[in-house]
């Protein structure tokens, strides 16, 4: 079966252009000056670094092909391998490559992205970044902008485990890119990477730009781990950090009222009300926490709205019904008996085997010695409890 895509990926751009500029004036400076003092057994190197310049001051593709063909030849044994003046020309051609080229349609023995991603590797092996830290930042910007390229293609083309990989190189460069942290939790949650993805999300939470999605998706995350307090903590440092995110609020009600918290709901129900009047789902679990918390006048204002909003909701009738049969059952009052009387008929009404409806009916027939309607009510109570 064909993976659907995933939403939402970002496609990610890092906005390098204007700093590669001012970065290939400085390389161009800095080559020209170095490959002057060049003696004659590094020729290669030399006539690599010259066209490399070149290429850096016209952008001529010509140039840096030059600068190929020299950065190969001056690589041809293990001391030349091991050369850090050798991979960092190896780098900067080889980087370009993987950018101007990124559809290759040169022959490459090993792809351009991985030549380069070798040379810093060894620059790293020698300790040599701080010899050459404008050559080392060109390179892994030129890298970053490849494998952005050619992980945002693999997206599109719904290779989600290709594009993590090349996400994860990026990443690895060291840049700091919130669609970049993004991509990475989205796609470590859909390879089921939980503890990756709490990672990145909690990266991304830090930073300065943060989001008050990226609260409910760490929140999700560990809803399916299973850790129900770190998805509340997140939740509730997510409603610290953005109090008038709906969809966070929202959240936290649900989450409260799965877990039947009602003390903590009455703090926040009233404000989700104000942003949904209308909703009648939150009207009744107003109602219900209020009469959880024994606040019976508050309790019926709630249940009376949602009628207001819905006649035929069952569970307010219900309540409201129970809420009167209490009463009356204490009272005797006429207004409390014709009260429980019409709510729990209209619940009956809305749901005649509802057997909730119908003991709170048995009930209220029994207290005012109604014994038709009784044996009647007890009849079919009977008749569901035994099927």
């Amino acid at each position: 079966m064909r993976q659907k895509a995933l939403k939402p990926i970002k496609t990610i751009n890092l906005n390098l252009t204007k700093n590669k500029k001012r970065m290939r004036a400085l390389l161009t400076s800095l080559i020209l000056s170095a490959t002057s003092l060049t003696v004659v057994a590094q020729s290669n190197i030399k006539e690599g670094n010259n066209s490399f310049a070149l290429y850096t001051q016209t952008g001529d593709i010509k140039n840096l092909e030059n600068a190929r063909k020299f950065s190969d030849a001056a690589f041809k044994t293990r001391k030349d391998s091991s050369s850090v003046r050798n991979n960092v020309l190896r780098g900067l051609v080889y980087s370009s490559l993987a950018v101007v080229d990124s559809t290759r349609k040169q022959k490459y023995t090993i792809d351009p992205i991985d030549e380069s991603l070798n040379t810093l590797k060894l620059i790293d092996k020698k300790k040599a970044y701080r010899n050459f830290p404008v050559e080392v930042d060109y390179i892994k910007q030129n890298l970053a902008t490849a494998l952005i390229y050619k992980s945002n293609v693999e997206l599109k083309n719904n290779k989600f485990e290709e594009a993590y990989k090349g996400f994860l190189k990026v990443d690895s460069l060291g840049f700091k890119n919130a669609d970049l942290k993004f991509n990475l939790a989205t796609l470590a949650v859909s390879s089921k990477r939980y503890p990756d993805a709490i990672k990145y999300y909690k990266e991304l939470i830090k930073q300065d730009s943060k989001k008050p999605q990226y609260y409910l998706e760490l929140a999700a995350v560990y809803e399916k781990i299973g850790t129900k307090q770190d998805e509340l903590n997140t939740l509730s440092a997510g409603r610290l950090e953005f109090p008038q995110n709906k969809d966070i609020l929202f959240k936290l009600i649900d989450i409260y009222a799965k877990n039947e918290s009602y003390d903590a709901i009455l703090t926040i129900i009233d404000e989700a009300i104000k942003l949904e009047p209308e909703n009648v789902e939150l009207n009744y679990l107003a109602g219900y926490a209020y009469e959880d918390a024994k606040d019976i006048r508050n309790a019926k204002q709630y249940y009376n709205k949602v009628l207001r909003l819905d006649a035929n909701n069952y569970p307010s009738n219900l309540a409201l019904g129970l809420i009167y049969l209490k009463d009356f059952l204490k009272s005797k009052s006429d207004e409390d008996k014709q009260y429980a009387q019409a709510y729990l008929l209209k619940a009956n009404e809305i749901k005649p085997y509802d057997v909730n409806a119908l003991k709170a009916l048995s009930t209220y027939y029994n207290a005012i010695e109604d014994y038709v309607q009784l044996d009647r009510v007890n009849i079919l109570l009977n008749q569901l409890t035994v099927n």
